[in-house]
């Protein structure tokens, strides 16, 4: 199945609690169908003192959200967009907004 969604995508949420936040893919989980989206779904986790983090409390982190919550952003409108495939001369697949503007593939980072 071809992935609609890469790492580095911006994107909008169109639904739950953070409906209309706009955010960058940090990662994907493929087998669970979510991404994480930086700024989005942010949760408090109760931490207690560890020799890492010596002091505990309160950390707001990011969980993942289910990839339909989320839709890819447009590089021609700014809007949200679906997201088609087709073919280019040489055979290879690409992204295409409804507007039938290209869609970018981002770079990799390396680790």
């Amino acid at each position: 199945m071809a992935a609609r969604l890469h790492t580095g995508d911006t994107v909008v949420v169109i639904t739950g609690k953070d409906k209309g936040k706009k955010g960058k893919i940090a990662r994907i989980f493929r087998e669970e169908n979510r991404v994480l989206v930086e700024g989005v779904n942010l949760v408090h986790r109760h931490t207690r003192p560890t020799p890492r983090n010596p002091n505990g409390g309160i950390i707001e982190r990011e969980q993942p959200i289910h990839a339909s919550n989320v839709m890819l952003i447009d590089p021609s409108t700014g809007k949200p967009t679906r997201v088609h495939f087709k073919t280019d001369d040489k055979g290879n697949k690409i992204r295409v907004a409804k507007s039938g503007e290209e869609i970018a593939t981002p770079k990799r980072e390396k680790k």
